[in-house]
């Protein structure tokens, strides 16, 4: 019996590591847009930090910390961030534990204690987003919270810039509409007409998803310039 026992415990070892390898490498990989990107000769400096990267412009008093979605290659989101950081707000791409904010929510804490910005943002697309509303409102580290096809389960106290698409079809519109009672005080909306899920960066269709009307380009370069609007008025 005890043989049997053994042979049991070992198979299902087997089958819960084959799953987890699958799970893992199971991710939207970032396309060749995002990668060419990452590589231009810019005014941009990619710096690669413990945790990720830094997108490092000309500017140096405001950072923004990015927490990308679930399941996806954090270099994907590159093209809009190094937008941002080219018009003078340097950005942090935080690699995930297995591309899953769920696993790094304080990651930023690191950034912040050994950065020297006066100010920081910090924002997340989907599942980034939630997790970064939760960092938010466990410290007071941060100016401001930037959602992407995202929201809050908790209220927030911050300035919040809530950024989606007319077309996306992967944020839970209800949960969402739940959510704005936490942050009406404080919250800018922005509904980009055409824009879907999976557009704020470049790692192809996902999942149920809507149809975009609009490209990736234009659908980023309209968050980033509403993205410096907030960030202005704040600071």
């Amino acid at each position: 019996m005890n043989k049997i026992i053994k042979i049991a415990i070992i198979i299902v070892f087997i089958l819960i590591a084959c799953f987890a390898i699958f799970y893992v490498n199971d991710y939207y990989h970032a396309d060749k847009i995002a990668i060419d990107r990452l590589n231009a000769n810019d005014n941009v400096s990619v710096v690669k930090t413990s945790n990720g990267l830094l997108l490092d412009g000309p500017g140096n008093d405001t950072a923004l910390i990015f927490y990308p979605g679930a399941k996806i290659e954090y270099t994907a989101y590159a093209p809009m961030f190094k937008d941002l950081s080219e018009k003078g707000i340097d950005c942090y791409l935080v690699e995930m534990p297995f591309n899953l904010a769920l696993l790094g929510q304080n990651s930023a804490d690191e950034i912040i204690d050994s950065g020297n910005y006066s100010h920081y943002f910090i924002s997340g697309h989907s599942l980034g987003g939630a997790m970064a509303a939760s960092y938010v409102n466990s410290t007071n580290k941060t100016d401001g919270l930037i959602l992407f096809a995202s929201y809050s389960t908790c209220k927030i106290e911050k300035p919040v810039l809530s950024i989606y698409g007319s077309e996306d079809k992967v944020l839970n519109k209800e949960k969402y509409l739940d959510s704005i009672n936490f942050i009406e005080d404080n919250l800018t909306e922005i509904e980009i007409k055409g824009a879907n899920h999976a557009q704020f960066a470049y790692y192809g269709n996902q999942s149920g998803d809507g149809v975009a009307n609009i490209s990736a380009s234009s659908q980023q370069k309209q968050s980033a310039s509403a993205i410096i609007e907030f960030i202005r008025d704040i600071v």
